[in-house]
């Protein structure tokens, strides 16, 4: 019987999903939280501490980070890793649904402290879907309520998740924790003499809409907010050419809307190859 883990804190669907994969015999594990949202559905549930064997540590900070869940993840499909997996009592986890602690919408709070932010910075959760990305050739690792849909559509179809399914969620997933940890560096970056920091500048940046063009008709291009008002000493405005696609980045105060663009108009250019 395959196996799903769940661990999120956006629960936008998760009952309706849940309650399907109970349906195509799937088990379900879920940690503290997300199992209590389901008990009320009767679904079975196995909550996280049966195959870990201890409770949630140090106020919630530590749930997922053991070897029956990672173990469990990371085992390929072959005979020596599930003979492994059989000698230490553990069993292949074949899905994973997880979606991360909301550091962002945590920072719109003017008044939230340090302390208070690092507390929205989510561990078990970034190395659940890492696990499950990496591993995509068996597993699946679902970190947007948006693809429930299709994930069901497979089961309802094939029986199974498919293979091209599992690695565009993989991409997303791997998608998903790069701009979590990419908010996480703007925002402790914020203030920062420039050279303090790493020597790479990673920010984060929202896709706000498609432009008709960029720098020439056949280019695409878009416009782009900041997503935290980090770094300020990065140019307020600039493009950067690549090949035929031009992105131009954009930044707006937090919560003001973008104006209303025309065709973009080149500003300065680099040279490209």
């Amino acid at each position: 019987m395959p196996r799903a883990l769940i661990s999120v804190s956006d629960k936008t669907g998760l009952s309706e999903f849940a309650l399907d994969l109970a349906q195509h015999g799937w088990d379900l594990v879920a940690s503290g939280g997300t199992a209590a949202h389901l008990a009320a559905l009767d679904l079975g549930v196995i909550p996280l501490e049966r195959l870990t064997s201890l409770p949630e540590m140090l106020g919630g900070r530590v749930k997922t980070l053991h070897p029956a869940i990672h173990a469990g993840i990371l085992a390929r499909d072959t005979e020596a890793d599930l003979a492994e997996l059989r000698q230490h009592g553990f069993a292949p986890i074949d899905l994973v649904i997880c979606n991360l602690y909301p550091f962002e919408a945590a920072l719109q709070q003017p008044t939230l402290a340090l302390a208070e932010a690092l507390e929205f910075i989510d561990i078990g959760g970034v190395t659940l879907l890492r696990a499950a990305a990496k591993n995509f050739h068996r597993v699946a690792a679902v970190c947007d309520p948006a693809d429930y849909p299709a994930m069901l559509n497979a089961l309802r179809e094939a029986g199974s998740i498919p293979l091209k399914l599992r690695r565009y969620l993989a991409h997303k997933a791997f998608a998903h924790t790069r701009d979590y940890d990419a908010a996480i560096f703007s925002y402790l970056s914020e203030g920062a003499d420039p050279a303090e920091l790493a020597p790479r500048l990673a920010q984060h940046w929202h896709n706000v809409y498609p432009l008709r063009y960029g720098e020439n008709p056949h280019q695409l291009a878009s416009f782009m907010q900041r997503a935290l008002a980090a770094c300020p000493w990065v140019a307020r405005s600039w493009a950067a050419k690549s090949f035929l696609t031009t992105t131009f980045w954009m930044q707006t105060p937090p919560g003001v809307p973008p104006p209303a663009l025309r065709a973009p108009r080149r500003r300065w250019s680099s040279s490209s190859t």
